[in-house]
């Protein structure tokens, strides 16, 4: 679905990527680990169509893809939550929702119902001004309002951060359910190791901007992956 070799990026002088390799599959998580500015997120931009590549390629469904905006990304099926969750606080959340919308045709603009089922307390809360909301609450609006636009890839920036342990649970059912339908590929940036190791199909271990450990879940052993993360954030 989407596939990236030998990805550069600078910001301004800075070189942040270097040569990374990534593929996302439909029915597979893909999950991209490591600590506090190794480049994570930088991908996930670049991924995104939110800063544009200094080199490698990108394709979509096996076309390979010029300069391209985030704008014509969402339009061809790349949904984006992003670290933060960036909702718009003065919103409702129906209103949050219905930002979706911009990425689809009319005659789809509308909240389908399985939203509301795999996020019921967005149903409750309809009316509710986005930043009233807890953090839990809005991470959870974040992710729908990317599924509002019926995405094929999903990007997920650290969906944990910050949340309560029963709203991860809820989550990771959610992200698990999406997987398990079979159409969408799925990548996300994630530091808690046990639900990242719970939900992947496929590894990517970035240190300094540069890919150190990769590859299929059945091809990795937990222990190393889980020593090589904790000893770089021992160092």
């Amino acid at each position: 679905m989407l596939e990236a070799t030998n990805l550069t990026l600078h910001y301004g002088g800075s070189q942040i990527l270097h040569g990374i390799d990534i593929s996302a599959r439909p029915g597979t998580i893909t999950c991209v680990m490591g600590n506090n500015g190794v480049g994570k997120t930088s991908l996930m931009n670049l991924l995104a169509g939110r800063h544009p590549r200094s080199g490698g390629t990108l394709r979509f469904e096996g076309r390979e893809l010029g300069r391209i905006t985030a704008q014509q990304m969402a339009r061809m099926g790349v949904g984006y939550v992003p670290q933060g969750r960036a909702i718009f606080p003065m919103l409702t959340v129906r209103e949050n929702l219905e930002t979706g919308f911009a990425c689809l045709p009319r005659v789809d603009r509308r909240i389908p119902d399985e939203i509301f089922d795999s996020f019921p307390v967005l149903a409750e809360m309809a009316h509710r001004r986005g930043g009233d909301l807890s953090g839990g609450q809005q991470q959870q609006l974040a992710i729908a309002r990317a599924l509002i636009t019926r995405p094929r890839v999903l990007l997920l920036d650290e969906p944990t951060e910050g949340i309560q342990p029963n709203i991860i649970a809820g989550i990771g059912r959610v992200i698990a359910g999406l997987r398990d339908r079979g159409d969408m590929a799925i990548v996300l940036v994630e530091q808690f190791f046990d639900f990242a190791w719970d939900l992947g199909d496929d590894f990517l271990v970035l240190e300094r901007g540069r890919a150190v450990m990769a590859g299929p879940k059945a091809s990795l052993r937990r222990a190393d992956l889980h020593a090589r993360l904790a000893g770089h954030a021992a160092a």
